[in-house]
């Protein structure tokens, strides 16, 4: 099976009327500063689900607006451990060819030669390294990002959202993570210049990751 196929486009359904409310999240740390009990519950093996995550990017675009877009396409290896977060481990393999911006043009250049070579690197891969209690609710987990063949390491600041059981039985787990990278780090060079000064694409380039992770595998 084919783990890259796209699926079908879905319709974005009307905003609520009200933000609905994110589960509690239970501290990641004790008033002794150790990783609270309740999250050894979390230990074990998770996936990403596609359809309630997303990970995304956004570049400023002529120095006055902001471009953003992500990937559609994806497969995922995460362990959590609850009782030592810094054993725990990630693992996100993307397809380049599936970027979205919502422009169509835009999109064939991006996953063109100027940018992602989606055609001779259709894939670019986050494995972490390690992972660091930073604060309450809050980890670092340093990895290696490669894309087009050109592996280095970036930091990611995670965001412990939340656990639930849904009314399906699955259990879920939420994170939001970020981290900033400069694209030319990774051969992503191409550029215009604009007449007033500056580049037409910044240099700089903000990775989303918001994440929901269904249980695959509960600790032994």
């Amino acid at each position: 099976m084919n783990l890259f196929n796209r699926a079908a486009p879905l319709r974005r359904p009307a905003p609520p009327a009200t933000a609905p409310q994110r589960p509690a999240a239970p501290p990641a740390f004790t008033s002794s500063g150790l990783p609270d009990p309740a999250l050894a519950a979390l230990t074990g093996e998770w996936m990403i689900d596609p359809a309630h995550s997303r990970i995304g990017f956004s570049v400023r675009h002529a120095m006055v607006t902001t471009v953003r877009g992500s990937f559609a396409e994806y497969k995922s290896r995460l362990y959590f451990d609850g009782r030592n977060p810094a054993r725990s481990q990630a693992e996100i393999v993307v397809s380049t060819g599936s970027v979205d911006t919502g422009v169509e043009q835009r999109d064939g250049h991006l996953v063109g030669r100027d940018f992602l070579d989606s055609a001779t690197f259709p894939r670019m891969r986050f494995a972490s390294t390690a992972v660091q209690m930073a604060g309450n609710d809050v980890y670092r987990m340093l990895g290696d990002l490669t894309i087009k063949e050109t592996t280095r390491p970036v930091v990611l600041e995670l965001t412990y959202i939340g656990h639930v059981t849904d009314p399906f039985g699955v259990e879920r787990v939420g994170f939001d993570g970020t981290t900033t990278i400069d694209r030319s780090d990774w051969g992503l060079t191409y550029n215009s210049r604009l007449a007033e000064g500056g580049a037409m694409v910044s240099e700089k380039v903000r990775l989303q990751f918001d994440i929901a992770a269904i249980r695959t595998m509960p600790a032994a």
